[in-house]
């Protein structure tokens, strides 16, 4: 069985394929809901607007939340991470996948302790907090960089697993048991951004 990643027109499916096939991962692009019924595991990514995740509907999203139930190893990068919540109020009647609770926001970056404002979106380099342990962040030390570029993001629950802060602290990692979701991207953060997909192809067990 393939990792399935998913392809719903929301960008950076090219760099996340390059990434794959560098750490010599096995994986498919499903053209049907059905697919995902023999996949090992699901990436999520994505960029852009809360609106592209409308396309994940005619049985996708019923299909991936099949998958979470299975128990398969689920990753949402960026757009991907927050469409595991809830909501976001960049598309108020549009829901997520709910499979965590709350809501994401816009990042709210006037004046963060004297230091001006924030431009939004937050793009660049920025540091992870570690907030609890969990297998995704084996070998991930707190203050490791990563790099992102986004406007929305989720808030700091008890599925967060890594926190950074931009203006305010947000949820960089997120897990709830076999679901994951990060809100940078890994496939453009060098050997932190590797290790961390390198963590979850052997959730997996894919890897080559």
């Amino acid at each position: 069985m393939d990792i399935a990643l998913l392809d719903y027109g929301a960008g950076n499916l090219t760099s996340v394929r390059k990434a794959l096939l560098h750490l010599g991962a096995k994986f498919s692009i499903p053209v049907s809901p059905l697919d995902l019924n023999s996949s090992s595991a699901l990436i999520v990514p994505g960029v852009g607007n809360f609106e592209a995740t409308a396309a994940l509907k005619h049985g996708w999203k019923d299909a991936v939340l099949k998958a979470i139930t299975r128990g398969i190893p689920v990753l949402g990068i960026c757009l991907g991470l927050q469409w595991l919540f809830d909501s976001s109020e960049e598309s108020k009647t549009l829901p997520g996948l709910g499979v965590m609770p709350g809501r994401c926001t816009l990042l709210k970056c006037d004046n963060y302790n004297g230091f001006g404002t924030f431009k939004v979106p937050h793009v660049g380099w920025n540091t992870l907090h570690i907030t609890r342990s969990s297998w995704l962040m084996d070998g991930i030390k707190d203050g490791d960089q990563v790099y992102f570029t986004h406007s929305y993001a989720a808030p700091v629950t008890s599925d967060c697993i890594a926190s950074t802060t931009y203006g305010v602290d947000f949820a960089s990692v997120v897990q709830r048991q076999n679901v994951s979701g990060v809100q940078f991207h890994p496939e453009k953060s060098g050997e932190v951004g590797l290790k961390i997909l390198v963590n979850f192809l052997a959730k997996t067990g894919k890897k080559n």
